[in-house]
């Protein structure tokens, strides 16, 4: 992993393969970029190069004051793709990295080959402001970790904490564990409690595959099915699991990305 300086903050950033194609990956909130371990594999042997790094606020990157937002992520990746020379990308973010790729792709659609919104809307909508406004109150008193621990229970589904063996445990314990201060928390959640680009969809016209998983209650599917619908030139599809089907089942969730990037 290697750490550079883009405006306010040092970027902590991993390139891995030698692919003609870039995918770029995009973590969602208090995920640093290891959420993506279990697809690495997949997207290597698939022949891509892959470039994933931490958002302002988690891992090795800073964790200034805030509050932000996805613009503001979306601007940092800019510097780091900028600085690294890449250009006519496949970007892909889930949640909150949705979020920021819709951002990157309503400012610097340019630089896109396509992009993939995975698990993620256009604006929050009165479900899930409400349960961010919980969060928010949660946090200061609880810790990152039990507030993640308690997320966990709403993002995999109940065949997952039947059936998950050593890859709940290592969940479990990944939350348990989990290094983000509370101020940097609370300036992350703020950018998804504030983002709304649902008067400007129209306007992202970059080849988009809205994913989602089936059984996804944290961020419902029918609020994909929503930025699918207000997106004109994008494809839908689901996936098995819930909100964390990329850890849930990592192979489907690669294999749609793979699918849509090359196809």
């Amino acid at each position: 992993m290697t750490g550079v300086r883009l405006g306010d903050i040092d970027v902590n950033y991993e390139i891995a393969g030698e692919g003609q194609q870039t995918l770029v990956l995009v973590s969602g909130l208090a995920d640093d970029l290891h959420l993506f371990d279990l697809q690495m594999d997949t997207f290597l042997n698939a022949g891509l190069r892959v470039l994933r790094y931490d958002n302002r606020g988690i891992g090795a990157t800073s964790r200034p004051a805030g509050p932000y937002t996805t613009a503001q992520f979306a601007n940092d990746l800019k510097g780091l793709v900028d600085h690294l020379g890449i250009r006519n990308f496949h970007l892909a973010g889930i949640s909150m990295g949705g979020m920021i790729s819709q951002e990157y792709a309503l400012a610097y659609g340019g630089d896109l080959a396509s992009v993939t919104l995975a698990c993620t809307y256009a604006a929050p909508g009165p479900f899930c402001s409400r349960m961010y406004g919980l969060w928010r109150e949660m946090a200061p008193v609880m810790g990152v970790p039990a507030i993640m621990r308690d997320v966990a229970l709403w993002g995999f589904t109940p065949e997952f904490f039947e059936n998950g063996g050593q890859a709940l445990a290592e969940v479990e314990t990944a939350m348990r564990f989990l290094d983000q201060p509370v101020p940097a928390y609370l300036a992350q959640l703020e950018s998804i409690i504030t983002h709304d680009s649902t008067d400007r969809l129209t306007q992202l016209t970059t080849r988009t595959l809205v994913l989602a998983g089936e059984s996804d209650i944290l961020i419902p599917v029918e609020l994909s099915r929503r930025l699918h619908a207000g997106l004109p030139n994008s494809t839908f599809a689901l996936v098995p699991g819930g909100h964390c089907c990329l850890w849930e089942h990592p192979g489907p969730f690669a294999r749609a990305i793979i699918d849509f990037v090359q196809g």
